[in-house]
């Protein structure tokens, strides 16, 4: 690794300029606190954290929308326990759950399966988020209740998609950035063809990557190495667990069950075609099909900057409420709340002194 800090700093000797790089995925901001990478690159490389935590960009709307549905009778909520204490408009699922409503935490879409296939009398809807990673699993799901003819089963569809967000901020005005550390667990899902716009149409370098200190220092080499040569290519560090068609049985499965549609991401806005919902043919197990769920947009809490974090745009520190009337403990944005959100994150590895 020592060879590959000593060609980074080459390198950048050699550009002469400050350099942004972003990394899309929450485990990699989470990495590179982790492994202290800031503190052995150059400083005039900026890493910047995106909108890549699945937890963070889920919308105040949905999480009002499950806490709904939790309180509906008849109705059991089942979710990933890291949306718990995502904000909504009043409330989190968490507090929901105190209060009476019927949430239960499971650890992957099967087990909410099972607990339709035990309790027959209800009905029980799976908050299905996450990127590409998850949604997969999620039609497999699907087939299997199908398959077992468990009628009670539903979903409601959060899911996100990764390529459609980047390019929403390469359209940004106020977002400039020399090159993207790529998604490696969403990348073995997709492969990297999705991301070739990237590199096509704006120019911007690209690196897929793995989540070891030596994974990520090698990749913004690579990333330095195409900027300083002035290419612009999609490439691949994580070559062990990803290839350039990806998992072509995991996404004949999601396309199967799943077509894209527009999404809202939280603090961001709707982005065309960044989203999934259950094709037509499978409606049947799509909740807001079944009890028509109207729920009113809500505004982000006054002061958080969970939007133009998400965006690149700020860091975590750059908001007022960091640390003071937002901490992990009392979140005021969705980004304080996951392990992988960039708030928390900060909060927990960059050494800023909380008040």
């Amino acid at each position: 690794m020592e060879k590959m800090v000593k060609r980074i700093k080459d390198l950048m000797q050699s550009i002469k300029r400050e350099v942004k790089l972003m990394e899309v995925c929450g485990t990699h901001t989470v990495a590179i606190f982790r492994h202290g990478i800031r503190g052995i690159i150059p400083k005039n490389i900026t890493l910047l954290s995106g909108p890549g935590c699945p937890v963070c960009v889920t919308p105040i709307k949905d999480v009002d929308a499950a806490i709904a549905i939790a309180r509906l009778n008849g109705c059991l909520l089942t979710t990933f326990g890291d949306m718990m204490r995502v904000p909504g408009s009043k409330e989190s699922l968490f507090h929901a759950q105190a209060d009476g409503a019927k949430v239960e935490v499971v650890y992957s879409p099967m087990d909410a399966l099972k607990i339709a296939e035990d309790n027959k009398d209800k009905n029980v809807i799976f908050f299905a988020t996450g990127f590409e990673t998850t949604s997969p699993s999620i039609a497999a799901t699907i087939y299997e209740a199908d398959k077992k003819n468990i009628d009670n089963f539903f979903i409601y569809s959060a899911h996100k998609i990764v390529p459609p967000a980047l390019k929403a901020l390469l359209d940004s005005p106020d977002l400039k950035i020399d090159g993207f550390i790529l998604p490696g667990h969403v990348s073995t899902i997709i492969g990297s063809k999705p991301y070739d716009f990237i590199a096509k149409d704006y120019k911007i370098p690209s690196v897929i990557t793995g989540f070891d200190a030596p994974d990520i220092i090698k990749s913004i080499m690579m990333l330095l190495e195409q900027i300083a040569s002035g290419r612009a290519e999609i490439e691949i560090q994580y070559t062990r667990v990803v290839r350039e068609e990806g998992n072509q049985k995991a996404m004949s499965i999601l396309n199967e069950y799943f077509e894209p549609c527009d999404a809202n991401w939280r603090g961001i806005g709707t982005i065309p075609m960044s989203g999934l919902r259950l094709r037509k043919k499978y409606e049947y197990r799509d909740v807001n099909r079944i009890f028509k769920l109207e729920i009113p947009d809500a505004p982000e809490p006054k002061g958080c900057q969970c939007g133009q974090v998400l965006r690149g745009v700020k860091i975590p520190t750059d908001c007022k409420l960091f640390g003071k009337a937002c901490t992990p403990e009392h979140p005021v944005g969705a980004c304080m709340v996951s392990t992988e959100g960039s708030c928390a994150a900060y909060y927990k590895y960059s050494g800023v002194i909380k008040q």
